[in-house]
């Protein structure tokens, strides 16, 4: 018996031994090849750690860090690595190279694995990590949503409800009990109640009285908030062993992650299963989406219906509230600005007794252009020589902070620089103003998302001053997906003088 364990032993230490030398042979090769020079700009590299220790270092503030690197840079790119040469990659805020990412060459870069495995059990296959045909189908099966008539049907008949019977009496209360509110979570429910309606004919009724953080019927909240904040910490994590690990031994945030995707799963499958009772008669997002699949096997149809509600939530709840929570965050800021929207709302709206019309909405340039600028300064999705296998990378954040694109004033909030001596709105190239992306993935919702977010600025403006509480400590972000304020936007309001 002895003998033959010590057999055993010794069989497991000739095949472990060259194993061994296998693996470290391979692992200073990787070392060796990523330490190699390739004339890209790459702060901080060190052969065996690459950019592992000033990243450490400068997580909480990641995107400034990244913002003052790419400013350094006499490219406008910088390279990246991982550590142990685990992968590398380059960044970049340059409209020329952003280009080439999105349009002229977009067949060649692809979300890729890394992407996926992080938001795979979040998003699933829905179109944010979707490549190929699975991104195409998807494009091509909502695109149809997104026309001038939806557009006008989605102001007329979604956003006046919204704002006029849900948003605005939250808001009346709040200003007439002189307290504060966060118009960061009451904007994020007024997107959620929105993209549910006109995507999936269904209102959750978020921000009707009595609802709130806590209420029974949204715990879907807090987890999908808890979702976004597990993967986002996927994606910026230096080694994604770690995180795979944990999930496999089913521990710390991945347990976590675990048991909330229940509350989003049975939340979208109630969603999917109201849209079968109710059938395809009033077509929508979904009902759009459950056509295209009608041949498919039910639970894999299921399945995707899934991934697809799951995808357009985050992308309708989570952006569109917070591009209009910085925006009313750098009015506060800056009331000389939030004054010009106001002179500019009244000429259009003297009564203020209705919610503007999608035409109406549409002449206001002064407020279109300080959107956008707020959109520049804080975008909703802050950033997403190259060989085969590498990632490659555009800044939006810090793309918004570099003088070559912007000019000295590049971190001011100036909506002047949207506007030409007439006070037209002047546009400028997707490559260089990539918020909406640019491309083939050019977002579907871009004019959805100005409308509303119009519609809802005009609205509060016409009506209350936006006070921010304790101003001089507000305007730190999340590191996440989406831009989202820390801390919330607490707000006091105070109703204007008809």
């Amino acid at each position: 018996m002895e003998a033959t364990t010590t057999v055993s032993s010794s069989f497991h230490v000739i095949v472990l031994i060259p194993i061994s030398i296998l693996f470290i042979y391979h692992l200073l090769r990787r070392c060796y090849s990523t330490a190699k020079p390739t004339g890209n700009y790459c702060p901080f590299a060190d052969p065996l750690l690459g950019n592992l220790i000033p990243y450490l270092r400068n997580q909480r503030r990641f995107l400034d860090w990244a913002a003052d690197l790419l400013s350094r840079s006499p490219t406008g790119t910088i390279e990246l690595r991982g550590p142990l040469g685990i992968f590398r990659g380059v960044a970049t805020v340059r409209p020329l190279v952003v280009d080439h990412l999105l349009r002229s060459n977009f067949s060649n870069y692809v979300k890729g694995d890394r992407t996926r495995a992080a938001l795979s059990d979040l998003l699933g296959h829905g179109i944010f990590s979707a490549d190929g045909h699975l991104w195409s189908l998807q494009r091509k099966t909502a695109s149809r949503e997104f026309t001038t008539r939806s557009l006008k049907s989605f102001v007329s008949d979604v956003v006046r409800f919204q704002l006029r019977d849900r948003l605005l009496p939250r808001l009346s209360v709040a200003s007439d009990e002189g307290g504060t509110v966060d118009l960061q979570d009451l904007l994020r429910r007024f997107a959620f109640d929105n993209i549910c309606t006109i995507a999936f004919g269904t209102d959750p009724a978020s921000l009707r009285p009595g609802s709130g953080v806590g209420a029974e019927d949204h715990s879907f909240f807090d987890a999908f908030d808890a979702a976004v904040e597990i993967s986002s910490a996927r994606m910026f994590a230096p080694l994604q062993l770690v995180w795979k690990l944990k999930r496999f031994l089913n521990v710390g945030s991945e347990r976590k992650l675990r048991n909330v995707m229940k509350t989003i799963d049975e939340y979208a499958m109630n969603i999917i299963e109201l849209k079968e009772q109710q059938g395809t008669k009033k077509l929508d997002l979904l009902s759009r989406f459950a056509a295209a699949l009608e041949e498919d096997d039910n639970q894999q149809k299921r399945k995707f219906l899934r991934d697809i509600v799951i995808s357009f939530i985050l992308a309708g709840k989570d952006t569109t509230s917070a591009g209009l929570t910085w925006f009313f965050w750098l009015l506060a800021v800056h009331p000389r600005s939030e004054q010009r929207i106001y002179e500019e709302i009244t000429k259009h709206d003297e009564e203020a007794a209705q919610v503007m019309g999608y035409e109406e909405l549409k002449g206001m340039k002064y407020l279109h252009a300080a959107i956008t600028e707020a959109l520049r300064v804080y975008p909703p999705v802050p950033g997403t020589c190259v060989k085969a296998g590498w990632f490659a990378d555009y800044c939006p954040y810090a793309m918004a902070r570099d003088e070559g694109l912007w000019g000295t004033d590049c971190r001011d909030f100036k909506p002047e620089r949207w506007l030409d001596e007439k006070g037209e709105f002047v546009g400028m190239d997707a490559a260089r103003f990539p918020v909406f992306n640019a491309g083939p993935r050019t977002c579907m919702g871009k004019e959805m998302a100005y409308v509303q977010m119009k519609a809802v600025a005009a609205a509060v403006i016409r009506r209350f001053r936006v006070e921010v509480a304790a101003l001089e400590h507000s305007g730190e972000h999340e590191m996440s997906i989406t831009l989202r304020m820390k801390g919330g936007l607490p707000v006091r309001l105070k109703r204007r003088m008809k």
